[in-house]
């Protein structure tokens, strides 16, 4: 028989796996707190867009509602459990399915941020696994039941990296492996910390960003001034990742050290990070409704993970006394916009300019 997967959070990326999970016949069940979604799931189906005609397609799935999930506990234990929620939710989401777990059952964190020690926490790290969803893995939960992807499918660019948080190379490492393969082009990874530490520097130069100036992806990195403040945050968060001990990973066509030295003034680096950011706007490299989840998030009034990304490297650049003042600050101007004391404009982030 095969494995029983459940997803928590069928939102874009939770219900983007489960969409093509299932049509590659996977048993898999998604859960989610939003009930016009689930129902919508229900009745028609879940339908995806791509940026080609043949990533549009309406698949059936079996879905339920948070209040369902006692029922589970009649039916074929869960083997393998996606936690898809925002970060901030990763704690509840983990109890409310660790019960229905099968003994050699485990966890596998598909979000933004760092979330394996929440996880472990509650399962214990033997039952952790980490999937990297990647930069060009861009996908948007826009109206209930419907997702659509805004960065391209490329099958030289590995969208999802899953791995061990030891390292090793697992049996069940290669059987996830082999299952996401269904979803989009995938590799093991025996550096699950040094990748996670990589996509959380893109994410802290791009989530918050969004968030507090209302730009787009393309809009966002093709502006003279936020592109400087899109740099630094990334120069700091490289620097925080090196001094935990990661090791940093090539991120956006480039090498983390790039980065930090377009940060630090270095004339020739900052040429070649710009000219990569500007290409990135190019083409059809980004589809112009590309908007980053953090900013999708303010955009429909809910709580964004600001806390999760660009504050937790704040906080954690302070455990190892590196300075991140861009990041620290930028936290602060989301929680504005966030309450309402700011309107999401590009201004202001003028103000972090080095």
């Amino acid at each position: 028989m095969g494995k029983r997967i459940v997803i928590v959070g069928a939102g874009a990326v939770g219900g983007y796996f489960g969409a093509y999970l299932t049509r590659a016949g996977e048993d898999v069940i998604l859960i989610d707190p939003w009930p016009e979604h689930v129902e919508t799931i229900r009745r028609q189906g879940l339908s995806l867009t791509g940026m080609t005609d043949e990533e549009t397609m309406t698949v059936p799935l079996r879905a339920l509602h948070v209040t369902e999930l006692q029922g589970l506990s009649r039916e074929k234990a869960v083997d393998i459990a996606i936690i898809a929620t925002k970060s901030y939710d990763t704690a509840w989401a983990t109890l409310m399915i660790a019960p229905y777990l099968a003994p050699d059952g485990y966890v596998v964190s598909a979000q933004n941020g760092i979330n394996e020690e929440r996880i472990a926490a509650i399962v214990g790290w033997g039952r952790v696994v980490g999937c990297m969803v990647g930069n060009n893995f861009t996908v948007d939960l826009y109206e209930p039941g419907q997702i659509r992807r805004t960065m391209p499918r490329s099958p030289s660019v590995y969208s999802l990296q899953v791995g061990e948080v030891h390292g090793r190379i697992t049996p069940r490492i290669r059987e996830l492996e082999k299952i996401l393969a269904a979803v989009d082009t995938i590799s093991v990874t025996t550096n699950l910390w040094g990748v996670r530490w990589s996509k959380l520097c893109v994410n802290g130069m791009r989530n918050g960003v969004s968030a507090a100036t209302g730009l787009g992806g393309n809009a966002r990195d093709a502006h003279d001034q936020i592109r400087k403040v899109v740099i630094h945050l990334a120069g700091e968060a490289v620097r925080v990742g090196e001094a935990l001990g990661y090791e940093l990973e090539p991120f956006l066509r480039l090498e983390p050290n790039q980065f930090l030295r377009a940060s630090d003034g270095d004339a020739q680096a900052m040429a070649e990070v710009d000219a990569s950011l500007l290409a990135g706007t190019k083409g059809s490299v980004r589809s112009n409704l590309q908007r980053p989840s953090m900013a999708q998030d303010m955009e429909k009034g809910r709580k964004t993970e600001i806390d999760e990304i660009n504050g937790f490297i704040a906080a954690k650049g302070a455990e190892v006394g590196i300075s991140t003042p861009t990041h620290a600050a930028l936290t602060q101007i989301v929680k504005d916009v966030e309450r309402g004391v700011l309107s999401a404009k590009p201004e202001n982030l003028f103000p972090l300019l080095p």
